[in-house]
């Protein structure tokens, strides 16, 4: 499991993250949480805005304030995702995320498939640490943020879920129960 200080979130993850119960366990697993100037142009919901606001005043996440070549690297790499053959396009708030996840070595927060993608398929990218939900859970549980409930073992996987409406694909449930279940033993 890599361990980072920081990370930076885009608009899709932290839209689903405010409706989680337990969202404050984000910032126990990262010091803090960027939010790109892009993003907070997207956030449309009161409910997010409230919680991402809140959490400006504590300290937990902060404003990123992307820099020209920030930006320009995020519009080739928008290009780019637009060129490449089977894979989803990505748009620059996601892009913003990713440049900035390789320039600062950040872990880059998202649920956004094309971006997952391109650090998967872009060499320039590929030592870029992209999480979703799923594998900032996981590390709660494996670092003893959340304690592991042995007779309950996706018990906050599950809450996510059902607080979301974000379903976590079945094979990563499976790889997932097995890893804390190893915990258990």
């Amino acid at each position: 499991m890599v361990s980072s200080e920081f990370a930076i979130a885009d608009t899709c993850f932290l839209i689903d993250w405010a409706r989680y119960r337990d969202r404050d366990i984000l910032f126990k697993v990262f010091n803090v949480v960027f939010t790109p100037e892009t993003v907070l142009r997207e956030v449309k919901s009161e409910g997010t805005i409230t919680w991402i606001a809140s959490r400006l005043t504590e300290n937990k996440l902060a404003l990123y304030t992307e820099v020209e070549d920030e930006v320009e690297e995020a519009r080739r790499l928008v290009e780019i995702s637009r060129r490449i053959p089977h894979t989803l396009p990505i748009d620059l708030p996601e892009a913003i995320c990713l440049v900035v996840g390789r320039v600062r070595g950040y872990v880059v927060l998202t649920e956004n498939k094309g971006a997952i993608m391109i650090s998967e398929v872009i060499n320039e990218y590929r030592d870029v640490v992209v999480w979703r939900a799923l594998e900032v859970l996981l590390t709660a549980h494996l670092t003893g943020v959340l304690n592991i409930d042995c007779s309950d073992l996706l018990k906050h996987f599950m809450e996510y879920q059902e607080d979301t409406l974000h379903i976590f694909p079945r094979r990563d449930i499976t790889e997932v129960r097995n890893l804390i279940e190893s915990r258990c033993r």
